[in-house]
């Protein structure tokens, strides 16, 4: 295992495939914060590039981002590859320390993953019919995702009141997950995102970090 102790490029042991989508910055934004930076290689999923033969025997998901190693090793779903590289680079972890740190960011990266980022997510795919032309849209569907999405802030609003983290004291990849959800929501403009104290405040203080205006 490669470990690192300071702000390393690392094209010679991986590269990261990718393109311009909302879990993709996700990695970026973990990178960021881990001071780690490697090859990237645009994919147009536009033009179904991830959906080609040559991507698909690394990646038979054709999910974006996917991250390839030295020796050949692919790794596919956004938070896995941060977790590889919270391997590379475990201090200030973004995954928690303590088993009991550990299992709330488990919980509030999910949360945040389940009951916003992929309301959102239906809501785009299924309102605008973005992709068409490989999947089967449904409008009404999307609609109930657009519906849904906003109710599931106030769980969120409620904790980020209590603590100054979704998962408490810390910054972790839960933050990252919500946030880049919220920024995608405003962009694509097919979920109403109420303005609400507990994640007003939090949302300026997080979008304010480095990581961000890097990704």
């Amino acid at each position: 295992m490669v470990r690192v102790s300071q702000t390393q490029f690392l094209g010679d042991i991986m590269k990261l495939y990718e393109s311009p989508s909302p879990n993709a910055r996700r990695v970026h934004i973990f990178m960021a914060e881990k001071g780690l930076e490697c090859d990237r290689i645009s994919v147009d999923i536009r033009a179904a590039e991830n959906l080609s033969a040559e991507y698909l025997a690394k990646n038979p998901g054709g999910r974006v981002p996917m991250l390839q190693l030295a020796d050949g090793t692919c790794i596919g779903e956004s938070v896995a590859i941060c977790r590889y590289m919270e391997s590379l680079q475990p201090e200030s972890s973004l995954f928690g320390v303590t088993g009991v740190e550990a299992a709330k960011v488990e919980m509030w990266q999910r949360r945040a993953e389940i009951n916003f980022f992929l309301e959102v997510a239906g809501a785009f795919r299924n309102i605008t019919g973005f992709f068409k032309d490989r999947e089967t849209c449904v409008a009404e569907w999307g609609q109930v995702c657009a519906e849904r999405a906003p109710k599931m802030l106030s769980m969120f609003d409620a904790q980020l009141a209590q603590t100054p983290y979704l998962a408490g004291d810390n910054f972790s990849i839960a933050d990252i997950t919500l946030a880049v959800a919220l920024d995608f929501a405003r962009m694509v403009k097919v979920v109403e995102v109420p303005d609400l104290p507990g994640i007003g405040r939090w949302y300026a203080e997080v979008s304010a970090r480095s990581s961000f205006s890097a990704s």
